[in-house]
C-alpha cells in the first residue's frame, strides 16, 4: 500500500468526489440539527448559570464571585427564599454560606456548603458552578481548595433537560451520519458510473481507493463533531481523550460505510438500510433521550462504547480512567471492523469487482 497514491486518491476524492444532494446533507443535517435543539432548549446564546446565595455572615466570596462575571449571582435574604427560588428555577444552584463560612474556610482549607439544586438544571451548570466556587475560595485562602457540597435537588430531578438529552443524539448524528454516509454514497457512485474500475486498473490498489475514501470519511466526523461540540460549548476538561473518542467513532463509521458501500448497489437502499441501522446505530441515544429505559440495554449497542465516553468526557469532565474500558472495547470493535473491510477488499480484489457492478 503506498502512502503517495492514498494521498492522490484523497485529493482525488475532495476535489472531484460527489457534491450532489447527499453530501449537502452529511454536512448540514447535524450543524442545522443541533443549532435547532440549542435555540430550542436555551443551550447556546444561554445566560450564564445561576447561583443563588443566602449569606449569613457577610462572607467576602459574596463579592468575589460578583466579580467573576462567570455566573449569574442573585442574593436572597433567607434559606427559604433561597430554597423557593431553587424549587421554581430562578435559580440553578442555592448556595447557603453560614456566618462563620470564611473563618471555616481558612482554618479547614475547604469549602463547605448546603446547596439546593434545581432538578431541571443543565448537567454542564451543575459542573461550572462549583468549579468556579473553587477558583474563587483559592483567592481567599491562597491555596487550592477541595468543594464539599451538600446537594438538595428541587423540583423535578427526574425530569432531565432536553438539552441533555438530546446532546448524544446529535454527537451520534454528526459522527455517524457524516461517517457513514459519504463513502458507502461516494463507492455507489464510483460503481453506478464505472469508474471504480477505471480507478482499480491504475496503480493505484483497491485497498488503497479503499483506504483514501475512509480517510475523507473519518476526518468529515471528526469535524462534524468538533463543530457540534462547539456549538455546545462542551469541551470538558480533558479535550485530547475527547478528540480520541470523536476519531474512533468517526473511524467506526466509515469502515461502516465502506461496507455499505461495497455491499448496495445504488442510493435508494442505502437510504433503506440507513432507516433500518439507524436503529442499532441510534439506540443509546434514545436510553439517554428516555433516562426511564434501564440503561443497561445500552451494553448491547456498538455506538455505546464511544456515545458514552464522549458523553461522559464534554458533560460530565470525566477523565481517561473514566472512559479507559469503554474506549478499549471501542478499539476491539473498529478492529474487527477493519478486519471485515479488509476481506471485502480482497474479495473484490480477487472478482475484478464483477460481483459488485
Amino acid at each position: 500500500m503506498s502512502i503517495k497514491h492514498i494521498i492522490t486518491l484523497f485529493n482525488r476524492e475532495v476535489i472531484h468526489g460527489p457534491k450532489d444532494v447527499t453530501f449537502i446533507m452529511v454536512v448540514v443535517t447535524p450543524i442545522l440539527i443541533s443549532l435547532f435543539i440549542s435555540l430550542a432548549f436555551g443551550n447556546i446564546f444561554s445566560e450564564k448559570p445561576k447561583l443563588g446565595l443566602t449569606d449569613l455572615g457577610n462572607s467576602q466570596i459574596v463579592n468575589l464571585l460578583k466579580e467573576n462575571n462567570t455566573l449569574l449571582i442573585k442574593e436572597y435574604p433567607d434559606e427559604a427564599a433561597l430554597k423557593e427560588a431553587a424549587t421554581s428555577g430562578a435559580v440553578d444552584m442555592g448556595l447557603v454560606l453560614p456566618a462563620d463560612f470564611d473563618t471555616s474556610l481558612i482554618q479547614t482549607n475547604t469549602l463547605k456548603a448546603n446547596a439546593y439544586v434545581w432538578g431541571e438544571s443543565l448537567a454542564k451548570s451543575r459542573m461550572i458552578i462549583p468549579a468556579v466556587l473553587a477558583d474563587t475560595a483559592r483567592q481567599i485562602t491562597g491555596a487550592n481548595v477541595p468543594v464539599e457540597i451538600n446537594s438538595i435537588s428541587l423540583g423535578d430531578e427526574m425530569n432531565v433537560p432536553w438539552a441533555d438529552r438530546l446532546f448524544p443524539f446529535v454527537v451520534l448524528m454528526a459522527m455517524f451520519f457524516s461517517g457513514l454516509m459519504l463513502p458507502a454514497s461516494s463507492l455507489i457512485d464510483e460503481k453506478q458510473k464505472r469508474t471504480l474500475e477505471a480507478v482499480n486498473i491504475t496503480p493505484a490498489t483497491l485497498g488503497e481507493i479503499f483506504t483514501a475514501k475512509g480517510a475523507i470519511g473519518t476526518l468529515l466526523g471528526v469535524v462534524m463533531g468538533l463543530i457540534i461540540l462547539a456549538l455546545n460549548s462542551a469541551f470538558g476538561n480533558s479535550p485530547l481523550p475527547l478528540i480520541l473518542m470523536l476519531g474512533l467513532g468517526s473511524l467506526m463509521a466509515s469502515l461502516l460505510g465502506l461496507l455499505a458501500g461495497a455491499f448496495i448497489k445504488d442510493m435508494n437502499t442505502l437510504f433503506a438500510v440507513w432507516k433500518f441501522g439507524g436503529l442499532l446505530l441510534f439506540g443509546p441515544a434514545f436510553i439517554y433521550l428516555f433516562p426511564q429505559i434501564p440503561q443497561w440495554i445500552g451494553y448491547f449497542f456498538p455506538t455505546y462504547y464511544i456515545l458514552k465516553p464522549v458523553v461522559d468526557l464534554s458533560v460530565y469532565d470525566a477523565g481517561w480512567t473514566d472512559i479507559a474500558l469503554n474506549a478499549g472495547i471501542s478499539v476491539i470493535l473498529v478492529v474487527i471492523l477493519l478486519v471485515a473491510v479488509s476481506k471485502v477488499v480482497s474479495r473484490m480484489s480477487n472478482s475484478a469487482l464483477r460481483l459488485y457492478t
